[in-house]
């Protein structure tokens, strides 16, 4: 595939580049109490297992600061973004952490005095900013003027915000426009795209369980990375946040942008035709792909219910079954193999499968 992404400014969260070309990173929030560290710890540590490259955790109070000391100390090297809310004192003392990029709103923190002090402590480490505005998060003047969230709305609240910093001389921005609306979060990152060169961050907040909460996200942050608009994106999900990474990854794997090696399920739908358990297997085969190491390249797997769907239509998948009567035929390319008892295909397509990164 021909993907071109719009060129934006580079940002470095720790040892994470947003924008700038860089590979579209993935981001998950923790769902614990930041004041248990252990929780905390742990939850990264599952969520960097999942794929994930950035990890949000809000800072409601001071106490909450020692948690990212503490974090720093126990050598947790994943990127960490600090959520922070109108308190500007708890943004500069996330920078004296060590946190590695700040979340918070120049608007809602006070005075020009307080965003300098947030801006100076920030440009003192190389600590981006995150700007975050939603539909809730409306200026009155902005609103008075819309009439209501509209892209146009945030996109020029989003402007606003920026301008706060800039004019402080701080550009290492990052900006994160949502809306639990889709057709409205797609339009205001079309309009920011065409106005700042600044990297944003994509997602459709409030989007619900994972069900219909993923359909959501995937329109809406998938609609965007086709069209090139997007640097890092996090899949808001009522949900534990791994699941959060996984369907970021589906929807980057989706579109082939995902950068490394993976394995890529290519499966039938099943009809009458099918004569074996193929939903059974197909679930078997994507539980123990989970478990091997990440392929050196992308590497297709197809599980195709009968040989009408199987070599022909599969042809490019690198390999793959198609089933028949209790049984299953081997292919690798277009090129059969051999003939799998129904029993055993799982084992032996997983044993081809690692034979491929030999």
């Amino acid at each position: 595939m021909d993907y071109k992404r719009k060129q934006t400014a580079k940002v470095c969260v720790g040892n994470v580049e947003i924008g700038g070309g860089a590979p579209i990173s993935v981001q998950s929030m923790t769902n614990v109490d930041t004041h248990d560290v252990n929780a905390v710890f742990s939850q990264i540590n599952e969520l960097r297992a999942a794929g994930c490259d950035i990890v949000r955790l809000t800072v409601p109070d001071e106490t909450a600061v020692k948690t990212i000391y503490e974090l720093k100390a126990r050598g947790c090297d994943i990127p960490l973004v600090a959520d922070i809310h109108f308190d500007y004192r708890i943004a500069i003392e996330c920078a004296a952490a060590g946190i590695d990029k700040i979340r918070i709103n120049p608007g809602n923190i006070g005075d020009d005095a307080r965003v300098r002090e947030v801006a100076r402590a920030c440009a003192a480490k190389n600590i981006p900013i995150r700007i975050g505005v939603n539909s809730g998060s409306l200026e009155k003047h902005i609103l008075k003027k819309y009439g209501s969230p509209t892209p146009e709305a945030l996109c020029e609240s989003a402007m606003f915000h920026a301008s706060l910093l800039e004019k402080f001389d701080f550009n290492d921005i990052v900006i994160s426009v949502k809306s639990s609306d889709v057709q409205t979060m797609i339009k205001t990152n079309r309009l920011l795209s065409e106005k700042c060169d600044y990297p944003l961050h994509l997602g459709v907040t409030e989007a619900g369980r994972i069900g219909e909460g993923t359909v959501k996200s995937s329109i809406g942050i998938g609609t965007l990375l086709a069209e090139g608009i997007g640097d890092t994106i996090r899949v808001s999900l009522t949900d534990d946040p791994v699941r959060e990474v996984e369907a970021a990854k589906s929807i980057l794997r989706a579109l082939n942008i995902q950068s490394g090696g993976y394995y890529n399920i290519v499966s039938c739908p099943t009809c009458g035709r099918t004569k074996i358990d193929l939903i059974r297997i197909c679930g078997e085969v994507e539980n123990a792909l989970k478990s091997l190491p990440s392929p050196s390249k992308k590497i297709d797997v197809a599980i195709m219910g009968c040989i009408v769907n199987g070599p022909g239509e599969a042809a490019e998948a690198d390999i793959g079954i198609a089933g028949a009567n209790g049984e299953a035929i081997l292919f690798k390319k277009d090129k059969i193999i051999c003939r799998i008892k129904e029993e055993n295909i799982v084992e032996r397509l997983i044993d081809e499968i690692k034979e491929l990164e030999r």
